[in-house]
């Protein structure tokens, strides 16, 4: 397993990030210990949750998922040896139930969050904390074109960062992070870090994989230049990039059959992008999975993409394509597809 700095800082996280959101919902908490132990055993030391999961979000599941990883640093004694990620959630009319109204990043919710999470993770402190998304309408999860509305209500991201660099001197957390955030969001949030108002960013978690590109419009110079480097989510678009869902196929208990509305990874495009990419991969005998992985992996704007499982066979794969190298032949077919296939689920 490689291991890269996250952002400026001294922190060192392995090459996959595990991610943790069936837990609590098509995950048991014995099933998500087997994935924990599992991972670690393979040398991945970089978890991600968030004060919302299990998914998808409900009342009903919000902060298992937490819970069920405090559980097992409380058995296996080992949360120094974790890189634990976390985020609070951003405003949503939908998830009033978090704290009996709409979310934002203010003093008065983000501390609570944070206290929370705290709590259920069993911890004195979250090595990242993540603003899940922008306290402000911008065009995310699904959506290109952006709607821009000249009455809202927002945080500002100068008053959310005083609050954040309140909690890294009170050592409840100890780096920062923004998740589908935009370019203008990233740099105004660097901005302010440079003019000495709160801490710096070190990474972004936003969708990246075959099928949504978008990251490398705009984002991707700045992953780079400012060392703000990406936390792939959907590395396999929800598992659509399996290959397992090609011709209406509906496999018992995956993720697309058990929650049908789900749909940002379907439709004819996606359809049609991802048998390419199954053929790409079945021509150089390579696992459809792991060719998507081992590309996201080894951007230079990447420092980690995020894998899930249900299965620990597909844990297994997936922890696998650490060890794959693309051939020139291979990332030239891909870099054809993608020019074919522009972005087909944003």
């Amino acid at each position: 397993m490689d291991y890269k700095k996250l952002g400026r800082t001294d922190l060192k996280v392995s090459a996959l990030c595990l991610g943790t959101m069936t837990w609590g919902e098509q995950n048991s908490q014995a099933e998500a210990f087997e994935q924990m132990d599992y991972a670690v055993d393979q040398g991945i030391n970089f978890f991600d949750t968030a004060e919302i999961y299990a998914v998808p979000p409900k009342a009903e599941t919000y902060g298992a998922t937490e819970k069920i990883i405090g559980n097992w640093f409380a058995e296996r004694k080992n949360r120094d040896q974790i890189v634990l990620a976390s985020k609070v959630a951003g405003p949503s009319p939908a998830q009033t139930y978090i704290r009996g109204e709409i979310a934002r990043f203010n003093r008065k919710h983000i501390t609570a969050a944070l206290e929370n999470s705290l709590k259920r993770l069993k911890t004195d402190y979250i090595d990242l904390y993540q603003l899940h998304w922008p306290d402000r309408n911008v065009n995310i999860f699904g959506q290109l074109g952006f709607d821009h509305r000249n009455e809202e209500v927002i945080t500002q991201p100068e008053e959310t960062l005083g609050i954040l660099d309140d909690l890294v001197k009170a050592g409840k957390i100890r780096e920062v992070g923004i998740s589908n955030e935009t370019p203008w969001g990233a740099m105004e949030f660097l901005k302010l870090a440079g003019e000495g108002k709160g801490p710096r960013m070190v990474s972004i978690q936003n969708p990246y994989s075959f099928l949504n590109r978008s990251f490398e419009v705009g984002m991707a110079e700045i992953a780079i230049r400012e060392d703000l480097g990406l936390l792939a989510y959907a590395p396999l678009a929800a598992g659509v990039l399996t290959g397992k869902y090609l011709g209406g196929a509906r496999p018992e208990g995956a993720r697309i059959s058990l929650f049908p509305d789900n749909k940002r990874y379907m439709g004819e495009r996606a359809e049609a992008a991802v048998q390419e990419y199954v053929s790409l991969a079945e021509k150089y005998h390579l696992d459809p999975a792991q060719m998507a992985l081992a590309y996201v992996r080894t951007r230079p704007f990447v420092t980690a993409p995020i894998i899930g499982a249900t299965k620990m066979a597909q844990l297994k794969t997936n922890i696998a394509s650490a060890e794959i190298t693309l051939s020139e032949e291979v990332l030239s077919e891909i870099d054809t597809l993608g020019r074919r296939h522009t972005i087909p689920c944003p």
